[in-house]
This record gives C-alpha cells, sequence and structure tokens, in this order.
C-alpha cells in the first residue's frame, strides 16, 4: 500500500502527539515539527507509510532524547486491559461461537492506538464489535485456514492490544509462534510488553528484527523471515502492518479497524469499519 497525499497531516499529528506526550516546551516542539516538514518534503509519494513514521519516530526518538516515549502509555494501557480480561472471559464463556468471538474480539482490541486517534472509548468499541456488520468479513475463510494450519504467525500490533490477542490464540488451539517489536515504536508491543501482558503463556514469543511500525520482511531476523515465508497461516494486526504486507502473496488474514480516511480508502470500506480480510494468493 502506498502513500496517500492524506497521509502527510497523520505523520505531523503523531509527531506533535508524542511531544505533547513528553511535556516538552514550545521551541522544542517547533523545532521536532520543522525537522518532520523538511522530512516529507523529500519523500516519494511513491513511499510505504510505516517506512516514513519510521523516520518520524527516528526524530522523535533522537530529539526527545526518549528511546521509548510511550512506554508509560504502553504500561497503563496493558494493565487497563488486563483488567477487562475477567468480563472477557465471561463473555467468551456465553458465546455460541467462542472463536469468531475471540476474532471479534481481537479486531476490537486494534483501537488501542496513541499514532492513530488519541480519544477512545474501547468498552464501547468492544459492545459495537460483537454484533457489528464488518466492512469486510471473510469469517468461514480463516475458520477453515485455521483449521488446515500447522504452523501460525501472528504478528503484533500495540501493547495492550496484547489482552485481546491472547484470547484469539486460546481458542486457535494450536502452537502460535507471537511477533513482536525488537525495539520500542510508538505504542507497538515489544517482548516487555507481549510478556507483560500474559502472551508467553500461550504463544512461543518472536521479534521481527525491526523497529518500525509493521513487519518489514527487508529489515526483518531470519528467524522471523524463515516463520513468515513457511507460515501456513498468517494472522497480521492493525494498520500498520496491512500498509506495509497488503499485496505480499502470503496466506495473511488481516484484523483491523479501519481508522482514517486513508486505510479506508484502499480497502473500500467507510471509516471506522471493522476488518476481517483474507489477503495472498
Amino acid at each position: 500500500m502506498r502513500i496517500f497525499l492524506d497521509s502527510y497531516t497523520c505523520f505531523l499529528r503523531q509527531a506533535l502527539d508524542a511531544t505533547r506526550n513528553a511535556h516538552v516546551d514550545d521551541a522544542l516542539q517547533a523545532g521536532i515539527i520543522k525537522k518532520v516538514l523538511l522530512l516529507l518534503a523529500e519523500t516519494p509519494i511513491t513511499s510505504k507509510p510505516p517506512e516514513i513514521s519510521d523516520k518520524v519516530q527516528q526524530i522523535l526518538r533522537a530529539k526527545l532524547n526518549d528511546p521509548d516515549p510511550y512506554a508509560a502509555l504502553k504500561h497503563s494501557s496493558t494493565q487497563n486491559d488486563l483488567a477487562l480480561l475477567p468480563w472477557l472471559r465471561e463473555v467468551m464463556q456465553n458465546s455460541s461461537d467462542p472463536l469468531e468471538t475471540s476474532l471479534r474480539l481481537s479486531v476490537a482490541g486494534n483501537i488501542i492506538d496513541f499514532g492513530a486517534a488519541r480519544e477512545f472509548n474501547l468498552h464501547e468499541d468492544i459492545r459495537q464489535v460483537l454484533t457489528a456488520d464488518f466492512g469486510i468479513y471473510e469469517l468461514e475463510e480463516i475458520k477453515t485456514g485455521l483449521a488446515n494450519a500447522n504452523t501460525i504467525l501472528y504478528i503484533a500490533d500495540n501493547a495492550g492490544e496484547t489482552v485481546f490477542d491472547q484470547l484469539l490464540i486460546e481458542q486457535i488451539k494450536k502452537p502460535v509462534f507471537y511477533a513482536v517489536k525488537s525495539s520500542p515504536v510508538m505504542n507497538d508491543a515489544t517482548r516487555t510488553d507481549a510478556i507483560r501482558a500474559g502472551l508467553d503463556q500461550v504463544a512461543s514469543i518472536i521479534e521481527t528484527g525491526n523497529a518500525i511500525p509493521s513487519a518489514s520482511l527487508d529489515k526483518s531476523t531470519p528467524e522471523f523471515k524463515s516463520l513468515f515465508n513457511t507460515a501456513d497461516l498468517i494472522i497480521s494486526k492493525g494498520q500498520g502492518n496491512y500498509e506495509m504486507l497488503s499485496e505480499n502473496p502470503h496466506p495473511i488474514f488481516f484484523l483491523l479497524k479501519a481508522k482514517g480516511a486513508i486505510i479506508s480508502r484502499d480497502l473500500q470500506v467507510p471509516v471506522g469499519s471493522f476488518i476481517l480480510k483474507k489477503g495472498g494468493t
């Protein structure tokens, strides 16, 4: 998925949100925004959004002198979502189709994205997604794929959202490799975030080898690349991974919420749509 012109405003907002979250003075904020503007002016229109976001995050980490500006937000998000687990497990127990419910809850968790929207109501999204019509809903395809798969690679997105991923992995009832970022980038999940959410109890945690908000095969570890190329089925969470992998021919299922005009345009669905989409061939 290539960049659309609307992406430029998203990158600027990401930078501004990060500087405000860091509580730095106006002069430093202005300097960072100017640096990002210069970057965008020099960026080819053919670039993929996660590649540009990576460069924006490099500017932020350097200027803020902080390798993980979202650390506190990630921790609080995970703790808040862990507090929901008793209720979520009750929802699962009362479901006539626990696998479908866990898929829906996993998509609901994808609203946890401080890079895309600082204002969200997770409780409302959970209630909505349990009964909502999806913009794209290829449920039977993923059920068939999971039934036939032996090797499953699950590519994580955000911290906090990891709690919802745990529920889905429990329902898959097969060995799962759970791929997280190798170092902090925005609020994406790292190994520390995944373990904090309990993912080490239900899956084998591996690292992608990169620190951009997507799974970039060009910068991945040999372990991740090998699993990606040989997995019978891949579950890809979130917009960043979709933006990088949407044209990849491997057997990928994308789970996400279309949070903005850019991704909605590419998927040809209304903004705010929930997505369960089969990619690959």
